[in-house]
C-alpha cells in the first residue's frame, strides 16, 4: 500500500516505506470484494475511504500538480467511480484495494472525453 501512495505523490521527498495507510480501504481488491458481496451497503464506506484517500492526495499534491482538480465530475458520479473500483478490483484481485483508488485518481485527472 506504501508503494500506492508513493506513486500517487510521485516528486515527493517522503520514502514511500514510511506510510501506512489504515482504515477500511486498506484492503485488498480481493477483500474489498468479498466485503461487498457480502453486504452491499459495506460499499458506501470504501467508497467514502475513497474520497478522503484521494482528497489527502490532493491535499499533498505539490504546488501547481491537480490545480482545480474535482473528485466528484458531473461526468463521473459516485455510481460510475464504484464501478469503476468494482471492475479494476475483478480484474487486480490480488492488487490493494488502494491500488484501485490511486487508478481512480489518475482517472479523474484526465481531461474529459
Amino acid at each position: 500500500m506504501g508503494q500506492a501512495w508513493g506513486q500517487a505523490m510521485q516528486g515527493r521527498a517522503q520514502s514511500a516505506d514510511s506510510v501506512k495507510i489504515v482504515g477500511i480501504g486498506a484492503s485488498s481488491c480481493a477483500d474489498f470484494l468479498q466485503g461487498v458481496t457480502a453486504d452491499p451497503a459495506a460499499e458506501r464506506d470504501y467508497i467514502a475511504w475513497a474520497q478522503g484517500f484521494m482528497s489527502g492526495v490532493l491535499l499533498r499534491a505539490p504546488t501547481g500538480r491537480d490545480v482545480d482538480l474535482d473528485l466528484l465530475p458531473p461526468q463521473f458520479p459516485l455510481a460510475r467511480q464504484a464501478e469503476f473500483l468494482r471492475r479494476y478490483c475483478e480484474a487486480n484481485g490480488a492488487r490493494d484495494f488502494s491500488d484501485a483508488v490511486i487508478e481512480l485518481y489518475r482517472t479523474l485527472r484526465m481531461p474529459p472525453s
